[in-house]
């Protein structure tokens, strides 16, 4: 299988995601734990059926030091005892954000406090542009159909 767009070897498409690789430079040099990062990279490519991310935060996570039985659990966190009230926070914060269309209102008023109780300001916004960059790189990859599966570690830099 094939992406039916290159995009990194598209001049418009390596552009864009050379921006939006360095807009990601903002969250990653935040105090949003990384593990969170992950956590929340992974759950909204789970809901957007993003194979590529799914498997290339999947293997990053892993390669990090991350559990697997975490990794298994992320979909089903809710049922999950192996996530901390934080990264809960973060898991639906990041649902109610990815399925916005989903939901008349967006983001609860509750599920913004919840996460309001275990991150400051900055790590909120590092949490909201997280959220919202990983939606975009979802949408990019199913979009042209980018297929998953070998994904390296590191690949990108």
């Amino acid at each position: 299988m094939n992406a039916r767009l290159n995009l990194l070897g598209t001049p418009v498409a390596a552009r864009l995601t050379k921006h939006i690789v360095s807009a990601g430079k903002a969250v990653t040099d935040s105090t949003l734990p990384a593990v969170t990062q992950e956590l929340v990279k992974i759950r909204a490519s789970q809901i957007n059926g993003c194979g590529f991310c799914t498997d290339m935060h999947t293997k990053e996570a892993t390669h990090a030091g991350e559990e697997s039985v975490r990794l298994n659990l992320i979909a089903v966190w809710r049922e999950a005892k192996v996530f901390t009230e934080a990264e809960r926070a973060a898991l639906e914060l990041t649902e109610q954000g990815t399925r916005i269309a989903d939901a008349a209102g967006g983001v609860t008023d509750e599920a913004w406090a919840n996460a309001a109780e275990h991150y400051d300001e900055d790590q909120l916004a590092a949490l909201v542009a997280l959220i919202a960059l990983i939606n975009a790189f979802n949408r990019l990859n199913v979009i042209v159909q980018q297929p998953a599966g070998d994904y390296q570690p590191g690949q990108f830099g």
